[in-house]
């Protein structure tokens, strides 16, 4: 019949590493965490190797979804959808933005009836997650960050010269530098800021190095990898239904149950979540018949309302200004130079008469990787994604800024653009061998409307637990979208002309959609070539949320609406998505969650903050 424990928890993500971190610190609760991936790889610790994560089955789901309105250039015509596998979840697979979102963002949500999820209510476990390093670049307000949480935030050094032109450029276009974390979110123009990352001494801390690694011993936390959760398991006792907990396959194909004696806590993420309430019998009667699955409980809002950022690649020849592939793979050490894409042999063992310039090659990549391990400083030590703006654009939702434009300082490999991305290198690119040649420098600015109204879904495609649900995306639906876009992709050619040293020239126009608009090289680019520029290129940023969300399927304290003893603590339960990346606000939710299980059942953690 499986084992007992108080609490059970599906998901060692961004959130449910934190739920059964902050539970287990109580010795007299047992809990048990499952997770369908593993350990994390140790390139995961890499910031600059994150690219290599996606597409890697044994790290990431490999989702996909139909991107509605825009993908009518990537690869296949589907668009990624990456969430990490992994413990640590896509904390672990993630650029490491941390982001809390604008103040307005949580009192939107408390004053559509999310009771006690305003700024000022959440703002607390945002404290309690964070353990700031400030430095001189992030004109930080220190009383707006927390210094001994366990979640490592911290800017990359040494600072990038590109990522402070980025704001310079945006101060020269009208928008101050300021701490996004602070009160300078707050200012109607806008801030610009180097990012702040979940760094530790230039390494990710994703919730699995913060929260999980340094509590594997306890024994009142068992960990089981490899469990791919199918179902909750529910029981009605007359017009009562309870979550008593939950079925996996382990994975040599076996099944297994483990049984929650106080609550089960869905943590699987804002995919993962509402698939395993649908496979349930948790949704819409008429959908989950289609499917084959019984409804247990009628809740048609599961899978619903599903919300993602969405930005367009302007990329730029940079030479002297973005870091060039050569550079950064010699700061990733000698394995990121081995053959095929590298020059060095793709066997170590064939080093012993390489010839003098690829020997002096080999001991500097050497020495920059050893540089990293040692002292946290190097290329290695964030994902390049290294500065950001936020910003309104006077179109609406004026509770908060609904826009941001973040900054690449490097252009990646044609193989990176075409396997990760789905941008086929030969059709976004006049010559893509030559532009992207590892030598040259180029940049990438990434315009992001933060406050889409367009909704999506998920939905069951098969009662198999092992296939992918079925992911909506729906991106432009409302036709809002497309005109904050377009507004975003204005700002972020404002800043690439007001670049210091001259601006930096024209962004790459697709030589078919450059012909079917009649633009020339020097040429405006016109409202309809942008449009079409992000109808086929635009990307998702691997922000869904919402689809579980509080009002709708759980209540304020994150209790499945018509169930006893099961709650969701995850993105999905975000009444609308946050203006910004959404990694810190799930860590917040982990957090503020935790708390609220303790409240409810007499936990003792060992700090209280609400």
């Amino acid at each position: 019949m499986g084992s007992t424990y108080d609490y059970v928890i599906v998901g060692a993500g961004s959130a449910g590493a934190v739920v059964a971190a902050r539970l287990s610190e109580d010795p007299d609760v047992r809990v048990c965490l499952l997770e369908a991936g593993g350990t994390p790889p140790p390139t995961e610790m890499v910031p600059a190797a994150v690219a290599s994560l996606q597409n890697d089955p044994s790290t990431d789901w490999m989702f996909d979804g139909d991107p509605g309105g825009v993908g009518r250039g990537i690869v296949g015509g589907r668009m990624m959808v990456p969430r990490g596998k992994m413990l640590g979840g896509s904390s672990g697979l993630n650029y490491m933005a941390y982001v809390r979102g604008h103040p307005g963002d949580f009192d939107a949500w408390a004053e559509g009836g999310a009771e006690g999820w305003s700024y000022a209510e959440v703002l607390p476990y945002f404290l309690k997650a964070e353990g700031f390093v400030d430095s001189p670049e992030l004109h930080a307000d220190p009383d707006s960050h927390g210094g001994d949480g366990p979640v490592g935030v911290a800017v990359r050094q040494p600072v990038l010269s590109s990522a402070n032109q980025f704001v310079e450029a945006a101060a020269a276009s009208g928008m101050k530098q300021g701490d996004y974390n602070g009160p300078a979110r707050l200012d109607p123009d806008g801030v610009a800021s180097l990012f702040q990352t979940t760094t530790k001494d230039g390494r990710r801390s994703s919730t699995y190095h913060a929260y999980l690694e340094p509590v594997m011993d306890r024994e009142n936390l068992t960990v089981v990898t490899g469990a791919l959760v199918e179902r909750v398991l529910l029981e009605r006792d007359g017009d009562a239904v309870r979550a008593t907990g939950v079925a996996y396959r382990t994975e040599d194909g076996g099944s297994e149950e483990v049984h929650a004696g106080t609550e089960v806590v869905l943590s699987a993420g804002a995919i993962g979540s509402p698939h395993l309430l649908l496979l349930s019998g948790v949704g819409a009667r008429e959908k989950l018949a289609s499917v084959g699955v019984e409804c247990v409980v009628d809740l048609p809002d599961v899978g619903r309302h599903l919300k993602d950022h969405l930005h367009t690649p302007l990329m730029f020849a940079a030479d002297g200004i973005g870091e060039t592939m050569t550079e950064v793979a010699m700061g990733l050490g000698p394995d990121a130079l081995r053959a095929p894409a590298g020059p060095l042999p793709a066997d170590p063992a064939d080093d012993a008469d390489l010839p003098e310039p690829l020997a002096a090659a080999k001991a500097e990549a050497e020495r920059r990787i050893g540089e990293w391990f040692t002292t946290g400083r190097g290329i290695a030590s964030s994902s390049l994604y290294d500065a950001v703006a936020f910003f309104s654009t006077g179109l609406g939702d004026t509770h908060t800024h609904d826009a941001q434009i973040g900054f690449l300082a490097c252009g990646y490999t044609p193989g990176i653009w075409e396997a990760v991305f789905r941008l086929p290198p030969a059709a976004f690119f006049e010559d893509p061998e030559s532009f992207l040649d590892p030598t040259r420098g180029q940049v990438v600015l990434l315009p992001n409307p933060v406050q889409p109204h367009s909704e999506g879904s998920v939905t069951l495609a098969s009662a198999d637990p092992a296939v992918p649900p079925r992911i909506m995306l729906n991106y432009f639906d409302d036709p809002h979208d497309v005109a904050v876009m377009l507004a975003v992709m204005r700002k972020a050619l404002e800043f690439a002309a007001a670049w210091p040293g001259g601006g930096l020239g024209d962004p790459v126009i697709p030589p078919h959609l450059a012909g079917a608009h009649e633009h020339t090289a020097g040429d405006e680019p016109s409202d309809a070539l942008l449009e079409d520029l992000a109808r086929h290129y635009a990307l998702t940023v691997y922000h869904e949320t919402s689809t579980c969300r509080i009002g709708d399927v759980v209540d304020p304290r994150l209790r499945v609406r018509g169930i006893d003893g099961l709650r969701v603590a995850d993105a999905s339960v975000m009444p609308n998505v946050v203006s910004g990346n959404t990694n810190a606000a799930a860590i917040m939710i982990g957090e503020k969650a935790a708390e609220m299980v303790a409240a409810d059942h007499g936990v003792r953690l060992h700090r209280m903050v609400g």
